[in-house]
């Protein structure tokens, strides 16, 4: 009897083993699995360097610049970052900007005409897109002008329809005799606009004067002849300009002559009225270019330049009420 309940005894423990060597394994210990496997396939996120070279503190370029980095950050989130220059106002010194972005960049975002002429001087292999810039034809020296510039270069332009801001100058001042344009004569795109609109003003009948100041040192004594000598005034999309607004207005408005702008920030400043792009969109525009071109492998040589959608006619209430203008519908005032 003993040697059975032995026997017995010693079976069960053989079977208790069996079941324990062939049962399921603790969990995390199944054969061939990988302890890892939630992030099996994860990489890490690639994050962007994009540098922005401002020529100069005005509220066009400030917009554009805003509109550009709200883009970009809407849609690539915390996976871009920025490096920002601005340069006062001084070519040279978008040129130092330029080729600091150089080493880490992946792109260079240009606001205004030398910015843009910085960066294509600094690289030709960073992709590179322009805002704020008038005529590209112009600012790069380009011939036969398709619509896209080629190499690593494209962007956005501000340029606004000339001839329709020259009906604007007919329909406020249809009775004036003489338009001054009064423009920077160290801005390509300013001269371009010159030309462009002094056929149009000529064409509705006006008498055209040019009044060209080199820079800031000499823009009150330029607008005051201009001001002795005209009925009307008309300022083309210029940032020399734009960064002089007050100093212009302290002359134009004393002098009684309106002044008719290119651009919403030279118009809040000294001006009357303006045909206007909106320069937050175009920068946004530019913006989503941008992320075609990192994200997306875009081939910035075949993108073309972008215009703005849409104008708006705006009136500077302030000095319309000074000057004793009134505009006719479908003026909107200017925010602030």
């Amino acid at each position: 009897m003993k040697k059975f309940l032995a026997l017995c005894l010693c079976l069960a423990m053989v079977l208790s083993l069996c079941a324990c060597v062939g049962g399921e394994a603790p969990a995390g210990d199944q054969p061939g699995e990988d302890q890892s496997q939630n992030s099996e396939s994860d990489a890490s996120e690639v994050t962007y360097t994009v540098g922005i070279c401002q020529l100069a503190q005005h509220d066009a370029l400030d917009r554009a610049t805003q509109g550009f980095k709200d883009a970009l950050t809407d849609l690539l989130g915390d996976s871009v970052v920025f490096e920002e220059g601005n340069a006062a106002g001084d070519p040279a010194t978008c040129t130092t900007i330029c080729s600091g972005f150089l080493a880490n960049c992946d792109l260079i975002m240009a606001n205004a005409t030398a910015a843009v002429q910085a960066a294509a001087s600094a690289t030709s292999t960073i992709p590179v897109l322009g805002t704020s810039v008038t005529d590209y034809a112009t600012a790069l020296d380009i011939e036969d002008w398709s619509g896209t510039i080629g190499g690593n270069i494209s962007g956005t332009s501000d340029l606004a329809p000339l001839a329709d801001q020259a009906a604007m100058v007919k329909e406020l001042f249809p009775d004036a005799g003489t338009v001054g344009i009064l423009y920077c004569s160290g801005e390509p795109n300013s001269i371009y606009q010159r030309d462009v609109i002094t056929e149009e003003l000529e064409a509705l009948g006006y008498t055209v004067l040019e009044f060209g100041f080199a820079d800031s040192n000499d823009v009150s004594a330029v607008t005051q002849n201009a001001c002795n000598e005209c009925d009307v005034i008309y300022i083309p999309t210029d940032n020399t300009a734009a960064t002089c607004a007050e100093a212009i207005n302290n002359v134009a408005l004393v002098a009684g002559v309106p002044i008719v702008a290119g651009e919403a920030s030279i118009c809040s400043g000294c001006g009357v009225a303006t045909l206007s792009i909106d320069y937050y969109d175009l920068g946004y525009a530019t913006g989503e270019m941008a992320y075609e071109i990192l994200v997306n492998s875009a081939d910035i040589s075949t993108m073309p330049v972008e215009y703005a959608a849409q104008t708006s006619k705006l009136y500077n209430p302030d000095i319309c009420e000074q000057l004793g203008i009134e505009v006719p519908e479908g003026y909107s005032p200017i925010e602030g």
